[in-house]
């Protein structure tokens, strides 16, 4: 079965995104950056929720020929890995990607049981349809030094609690990775 991940840059008062939804203070140094790339590279399929994929689809496709080489290094991994992009309201996606417009939760469960790989969930909102039934495997936290006091929680409401287990820290120059194992 594959292994699906929620991972995100997050301040540390638990945001993804300021209150305007701004994601500016998340940018990564070289290092940060390069490790993106290569988990990306691991990576069968990458989920996204439509904001996501809209955000993602903007600028990862039209990286200049000019851009640094871990830029442009990230924009060839993303446009041709396999999305599922979830979304009622989009009519089409481009580059490698297939919409989904009902029932992410089916689908997330049978993608899982199409292999042994890994996948990724982009977006909280999708994350968050997700989280109530199990289906994400593993937390990746990429906690950068800002606080927001306000925007889009990584974590959502729940009516239950998830158990995690620490897997593993690490930390960068820009941010400290938290990474947890749903038990």
């Amino acid at each position: 079965m594959r292994r699906l991940i929620y991972g995100f840059s997050v301040s540390v008062d638990g945001y993804i995104n300021d209150s305007a939804g701004g994601i500016d203070w998340t940018h990564p140094d070289d290092e940060l950056h390069q490790f993106h790339n290569d988990r990306f590279r691991d990576v069968e399929i990458s989920l996204h929720g439509r904001r996501l994929y809209e955000l993602m689809a903007d600028y990862w496709p039209h990286v200049p020929a000019d851009a640094p080489r871990i830029e442009r290094e990230f924009a060839t991994l993303w446009t041709e890995k396999p999305k599922v992009v979830f979304s009622r309201t989009l009519t089409e996606v481009h580059w490698n990607s297939t919409l989904i417009s009902e029932n992410a939760v089916e689908e997330v469960r049978r993608l899982k049981a199409g292999g042994d790989g890994v996948m990724e969930v982009g977006g909280a909102s999708l994350a968050a349809s997700l989280m109530p039934h199990g289906l994400i495997d593993e937390y990746q936290l990429f906690v950068m030094p800002v606080v927001l006091g306000g925007g889009t929680p990584f974590f959502p409401l729940l009516n239950t609690c998830v158990q995690l287990r620490l897997a593993e820290t690490r930390i960068f120059d820009k941010a400290v990775l938290l990474r947890y194992l749903a038990d």
